[in-house]
């Protein structure tokens, strides 16, 4: 598969929706995170990001402008051990919850399937990454319509073992604007991890559209130790 530039894929996207970048540090010695949100209505955009625990929640910005908070106010991110869940919905505590219960990720998600906001019927995309004493291995999934069908629900799961450094996957839900908006198609995209974890959050901040971007979340997770830091970027301050 081709290795694609991040930056190029944000700038030449003006709504690629929400999205899940997965992967691995240049010199190798971190596993990296990062989700974004975007938003075309009021509500979507009265949003930021709040850390909570060892993860972060979407929380209000304007909570008397605040609509619906279905399908917009949740957690993206959570840890369970060495495991760290990363999602666009509530399943990220379904994931949370599985685990517990002794679950896959996979299996997990068996309970979940695509948002139920026709008639665009949103992916659900979700990551798990687990990096303990120097190994390292991540997962990403998508639930989506059957071509905007909501009477089927197709499922994938992609797994990546000892992934090399300087590479990721990406997914998002939207493959462009439009009306309605059309799900992402084909498997994650690899694209190159590059810089520090300053350098990765401006890079992907400066390319996502000025407009309609909200929120942006970065980790990077020392393999060896597990120790981590992070970033948060919000468009309303």
């Amino acid at each position: 598969m081709e290795m694609l530039s991040l930056a190029r894929e944000l700038m030449e996207n003006a709504y690629p929706g929400r999205g899940i970048v997965i992967g691995r540090s240049k010199d190798g010695a971190k596993a990296v995170t990062a989700y974004f949100i975007m938003g075309r209505s009021a509500n979507s955009r009265n949003r930021i990001f709040v850390e909570e625990g060892e993860g972060i929640r979407t929380q209000a910005f304007d909570p008397s402008r605040l609509e619906d908070p279905s399908l917009i106010i949740y957690a993206p991110v959570r840890v369970w051990g060495n495991r760290t869940i990363v999602t666009n919905g509530d399943q990220t505590d379904t994931v949370y919850e599985g685990f517990e219960k002794g679950l896959t990720f996979e299996q997990s998600l068996r309970s979940r399937e695509f948002e139920p906001d026709g008639p665009n019927y949103t992916p659900r995309i979700s990551g798990v990454m687990q990096a303990e004493n120097g190994n390292y291995a991540y997962a990403m999934s998508i639930l989506k319509s059957n071509n905007g069908n909501p009477k089927g629900c197709g499922r994938y799961t992609y797994s990546y073992e000892n992934p090399a450094a300087g590479e990721g996957h990406f997914i998002h839900t939207y493959l462009h604007d439009g009306s309605p908006l059309p799900s992402f198609e084909g498997e994650p995209k690899r694209v190159e991890i590059t810089g520090d974890i300053d350098a990765f959050t401006d890079l992907i901040w400066n390319s996502l559209n000025e407009e309609n971007k909200v929120s942006l979340f970065v980790r990077y997770i020392d393999i060896a130790t597990g120790k981590y830091e992070t970033r948060i970027v919000n468009k309303n301050k």
